[in-house]
């Protein structure tokens, strides 16, 4: 059947097939390009879980250990270690024991592999300082707040404590507090070298003395600054010679290590 024009002229009936057809046609392109967006989305998805996962993976766990003794020195210091070995001082003291003055120091440096080992060895023993770690007795000693913090991309865990009968808490204490003791030398020498150097002497041979009789964790955590005292001609010869046997204990104990 055509028009006046000659173009075919359909029925309604077939034109009313006609687009149920492209009504059907349109339908299914909808719910392919649904079922696309719908693929991409969960692909997009999944990729970004993945790389979420691999960034949790990647960062290095920290155990955190922080003392608060107010009268001490120094009144406060903080040290963390990284499971990559990186680790972290600060502490908040008076400059020197002839000053009332503040001092906020900070140092960054690396521990050794054994140490670092350990450190993570006992944490875990620890079962990761979740839970109480404080002995609760009253009538033991006031030694300073303490607290260890334990840190990884699924862990967040700290607990406080002035003492504490767990094995493994109490090593972990010794351990920070003789690195604590090695660092605290290091800013006493800085100083010391800048503006007292007649009493570098003294305060090596005290350091001398506390890491032969085994006080001193991580002597190489100051090597440079006991480079610095023993290149400097202006000091005396002494207090050099003491710093470089120091360094030397230093190597000793990574050589056994």
């Amino acid at each position: 059947m055509q028009n006046e024009n000659g173009v075919p002229r359909f029925s309604p009936v077939l034109r009313e097939v006609g687009f149920s057809i492209e009504r059907s046609r349109r339908g299914c392109l909808a719910e392919q390009s649904s079922a696309v967006l719908s693929w991409r989305t969960t692909w997009l998805l999944t990729i970004a879980l993945l790389c979420a996962a691999s960034a949790w993976a990647a960062e290095p766990a920290t155990v955190t250990f922080s003392l608060d003794f107010p009268n001490s020195v120094p009144d406060r210091y903080t040290i963390s270690v990284s499971s990559d070995g990186q680790a972290h001082y600060s502490c908040t003291a008076r400059i020197s024991d002839q000053s009332d003055d503040r001092d906020n120091y900070s140092s960054d440096f690396t521990v050794s592999d054994a140490t670092r080992a350990r450190i993570f060895e006992l944490a875990a023993q620890a079962h990761y300082f979740a839970g109480k770690i404080e002995s609760g007795n009253r009538k033991l000693a006031f030694t300073g707040n303490k607290k260890l913090i334990y840190a990884d991309g699924q862990r967040h865990n700290s607990a406080d404590y002035n003492y504490s009968p767990v094995p493994a808490v109490e090593q972990l204490t010794t351990l920070f507090q003789n690195m604590a003791a090695t660092l605290e030398f290091g800013r006493h020498i800085i100083y010391e070298h800048r503006y007292q150097k007649l009493a570098l002497d003294d305060e090596l041979k005290n350091m001398e003395d506390a890491a032969r009789s085994g006080s001193l964790a991580e002597l190489q955590a100051v090597k440079p600054i006991l480079q610095k005292v023993y290149d400097d001609p202006s000091v005396m010869n002494v207090a050099r010679a003491r710093a470089l046997r120091i360094m030397d204990l230093g190597n000793m104990a990574s050589g056994a290590h």
